[in-house]
């Protein structure tokens, strides 16, 4: 089971909170009215508890003067009520304010995520774990939006409402308000140390889950070969030691988190319990009024509320600001496959595909994304050059097979076509314009693709076939549904439990191998391509079904260019040409028979190639209600 790097969140670029914070302004301003209303509301619920206080003052007082009503004590539990009333309206006000547009917000900040992730390019997957993307999409927006809603409007209603507490303290008794005060010094001391830390931990703890949630992934879409192998053990060794470091560095938050609350709670209490005892001396001395003490206390209770609470909220501020730099971390990264800024087009494409002097190298800066946050690697590793000076003509129509030995960059080539990658030097053409030149939307309506590790998306056969297919619905679409299945020799899909529209589930799991290559194969065939890139894709098939799929394959697309891998010897045969890589070059290109002939390298290379494989499909077929009936 292989191993994620540990999270490197604390080796991230670290930016003050407001500049973190301030990114998020031009997403906020749309819907800042209505959190600005809220924020108003809540300021009135907070002035409103404090009023209370006020209010039993001059009750109090009242009441120890002689000749007082005790109709006086009624009026005063009147207003209390009215007050309390009052701020309740304004905290179910201040929620529905504030939570709509912050949802609304949530889900435009996911969506543009969402959005950027598709145009980015597949450099930039390379190197960034799925769990880590789906963390910062789901929990942290989520809780970006639950900062946004609570804990930014309470942060601000809280120090807001001490500063007017304070003020209250001091027109009581500036005696006790000074007290009480030297509470605050210490705290905000500390509060500069748990800021770092907190941050740090917060990050690392961010970072950390999101390789829990890749490691979770990977398991669950790899539970097959676990099994099969008996590493479920490991696996859960693996995933232990993982999810044993976040609970390590989540218990360091709480312990952070805790200290400070324990500061911010123990440090007011003990000024009070000070405060007190001056409190009645004063009192005992007439330089107090005995409600005017008792306004001080109940004053001073409700400015200790949102003192304690600042643990938990100067925490939510920290965990948002986290989240933020981790969002634009993705949102920041380039997406290097770019649009033309001159686009041409073809008008009548006829297919001639050609690789001019291409170079290509991996980890080259030039293609790379934003570097991810849990993958580290040597400082000192340069870029690994995988081509060195392509140069290949496949002629409209025709059928080129790539071969060469396990490393000499076939794929890689085969990639370059779609653009899923970027040549480093050199270009690609179809009908002699360069393909970068071409906008992407036309590049892939020209170029459709068939990988070896066929992925299938848990949707219905119908809707995977016809994924990049010209028209998605209506007669036409049906007609082409039926060509492509009959073309890759894929029929086993009408005998499913509901025909073509049968789910079939996470990546076509609940199908063999074989059958994943023929839909997948299917799906580029909808297409009508121009030029068809075939990464191996019938590798799965025993050779009578993959001589017929390429026999229909010629008929039906027989102005079609296609370029395959080929790592069988039947595949070989069945080209037009063969291209042989060696070292990152094409050392040879000719039929099949010539380069048997003259190429020793060749005759290697095809001896190398392994045994054909026994297609089981025709074993499965018969039975597919029962495996799907059982989960596959």
């Amino acid at each position: 089971m292989p191993q994620h790097a540990p999270a490197a969140g604390n080796t991230a670029v670290q930016t003050s909170y407001w500049a973190s914070i301030g990114r998020l302004a031009p997403l906020v301003r749309p819907i800042a009215p209505r959190l600005l209303l809220g924020l108003v509301v809540a300021l009135v619920a907070s002035a409103l508890a404090l009023a209370v206080p006020q209010v039993l003052r001059l009750v109090i007082d009242e009441l120890v003067r002689s000749g007082t009503e005790p109709s006086a004590v009624w009026g005063a539990a009147g207003v209390v009520l009215l007050l309390g009333a009052l701020e309740a309206s304004m905290s179910y006000l201040r929620r529905v304010l504030v939570i709509e547009p912050s949802i609304g917000l949530e889900r435009q900040m996911r969506v543009a995520l969402y959005e950027h992730l598709q145009d980015l390019p597949v450099s930039f997957h390379d190197r960034w774990g799925s769990g880590q993307l789906l963390s910062r999409s789901v929990a942290d927006l989520g809780f970006l939006r639950r900062w946004l809603a609570f804990g930014a409007i309470f942060l601000v209603a809280s120090v807001s409402t001490v500063a007017l507490g304070v003020a209250l303290l001091f027109t009581l008794s500036w005696q006790l308000a000074l007290i009480f005060l030297t509470a605050a010094v210490p705290i905000m001391v500390y509060g500069a140390v748990f800021r770092r830390r907190f941050s740090l931990a917060t990050r690392r703890s961010q970072d950390q889950a999101g390789d829990l949630a890749t490691a979770v992934e990977e398991s669950v879409h790899g539970i097959r070969v676990l099994k099969a192998f008996g590493r479920g053990r490991e696996a859960l060794e693996g995933f232990t030691e993982q999810a044993q470091q976040l609970r390590g560095t989540e218990v360091a938050k709480a312990r952070h988190q805790a200290q400070f609350s324990l500061m911010v709670t123990l440090l007011p209490e003990l000024a009070l319990g000070v405060g007190l005892v001056t409190g009645m001396w004063l009192t005992a001395s007439g330089q107090l009024s005995i409600g005017s003490l008792a306004a001080f206390f109940a004053t001073a209770a409700a400015v200790a509320q949102p003192v304690e609470a600042s643990g938990m909220l100067v925490g939510m501020a920290l965990t948002a600001k986290s989240a933020v730099d981790r969002h634009f971390e993705v949102m920041d990264a380039q997406n290097t496959v770019a649009e033309p800024a001159s686009p041409r087009h073809i008008a009548e494409p006829k297919g001639a595909l050609a690789f001019r002097d291409v170079h290509f190298a991996f980890g080259d800066p030039a293609h790379d994304g934003a570097r991810s946050p849990s993958r580290t690697g040597s400082p000192s590793a340069g870029p690994r050059e995988v081509l060195r000076g392509i140069s290949l003509e496949i002629r409209p129509g025709e059928t080129m097979a790539l071969v060469g030995a396990t490393g000499t960059g076939k794929s890689t080539l085969l990639a370059l076509v779609p653009r899923l990658y970027d040549v480093a030097r050199g270009g690609v053409e179809i009908d002699g314009v360069d393909i970068r030149a071409l906008p992407l939307a036309e590049l892939r309506r020209l170029v459709a693709v068939a990988f070896e590790d066929t992925t299938l998306f848990s949707s219905s056969v119908r809707e995977n076939v016809l994924l990049g297919a010209p028209v998605q619905a209506g007669p036409g679409a049906e007609a082409l549904l039926g060509e492509a299945l009959d073309i890759a020799q894929a029929q086993f899909a009408y005998s499913l439990p509901d025909g073509l529209d049968t789910r079939i589930g996470e990546e076509g799991l609940s199908l063999s191998g074989g059958q994943r290559q023929r839909i997948a194969l299917a799906r580029a065939i909808a297409v009508r391509p121009s030029v068809l890139v075939l990464d191996d894709p019938l590798s799965a098939l025993d050779v009578a079904t993959e001589e017929r799929v390429s026999a229909r394959l010629g008929e039906a697309l027989a102005h079609t260019t296609t370029l395959i891998v080929a790592h069988r010897p039947s595949t070989v045969a069945l080209a037009d040409r063969v291209a042989l890589l060696r070292g990152g070059v094409i050392e040879d290109v000719g039929t099949h028979a010539e380069l048997l002939a003259r190429s020793e390298h060749y005759r290697w290379v095809i001896a190398s190639l392994p045994a054909e494989p026994r297609d089981l499909d025709k074993d499965h077929e018969p039975d597919l209600d029962r495996i799907f009936s059982q989960g596959g």
